[in-house]
């Protein structure tokens, strides 16, 4: 009993010298963080009010983590809080303007992906560092959904969700070695055309005499802000990636 105690000791303590061989590098390799704050303002593209593809006019406000993978990309989260609005009064369009229209809704996102950097993007290369980059991934978001009553108003028909294709692109850079600011404009094209109240027959069924506009066509929305970064962590490694 006690040669059989003995060997399954020195076999779990070779197990455990063969597991910190493995992966002590990996443990040991630090990665640089960073977590900040997002402001900016929203404005939606669809079948209610202006066509303007960027008109900033309604707020946003959230947060933001990243990794820093490597000097060129990162793996970027966000979770965002945004109010989008249209107003056939404001329209270009005197088809719209005579209709008169006019729609609130409010927008809770939350996305991952990459952000790609034009040029090296380091924390520790001694200057100041700036560059363009590209961010996309998925997005989902919760929103209220509309419908246009009897008397022409549009007015929430209770809460759903669907999914978007964000596509960003920004400028930022280093303010010292603790934090980056960034400004940005990112268009998301979503997977509804309800964020206007235009089509509910997809949230609820018997309203095809409801529906307006163009109902071949999902709706966009459009997020134009600045993010302030902290960063943290020791300096990374990037050469296992």
């Amino acid at each position: 009993m006690q040669s059989l105690l003995l060997y399954l000791q020195t076999f779990s303590f070779m197990k455990l010298v063969i597991f910190l061989a493995l992966f002590t590098p990996f443990l040991l390799q630090s990665q640089t963080y960073e977590v900040g704050g997002y402001l900016g303002m929203a404005n939606y593209i669809g079948d209610v009010g202006k066509t303007t593809y960027i008109s900033p006019k309604t707020p946003v406000f959230g947060g933001l983590f990243k990794w820093n993978r490597s000097p060129r990309h990162s793996f970027r989260g966000t979770i965002l809080f945004g109010q989008i609005k249209g107003d056939d009064n404001n329209a270009k369009d005197a088809r719209r303007k005579e209709r008169g229209y006019k729609f609130e809704n409010s927008l809770i996102e939350l996305s991952v992906g990459i952000e790609y950097t034009f040029w090296d993007f380091s924390m520790y290369s001694g200057k100041p560092a700036h560059t363009p980059y590209l961010f996309t991934g998925l997005t989902y978001f919760n929103y209220n959904s509309l419908v246009k009553r009897s008397d022409n108003i549009i007015v929430e028909d209770g809460k759903t969700g669907s999914v978007a294709i964000p596509m960003i692109i920004g400028y930022k850079a280093t303010l010292g070695t603790k934090f980056v600011i960034a400004a940005e404009i990112g268009a998301r094209y979503t997977f509804t055309d309800n964020l206007d109240g235009s089509n509910p027959n997809k949230v609820r069924e018997n309203q095809d005499n409801l529906s307006f506009g163009n109902i071949n066509n999902n709706d966009w929305y459009v997020f134009s802000g600045i993010t302030l970064s902290y960063t943290f962590g020791r300096k990374p490694c990037y050469c296992n990636f």
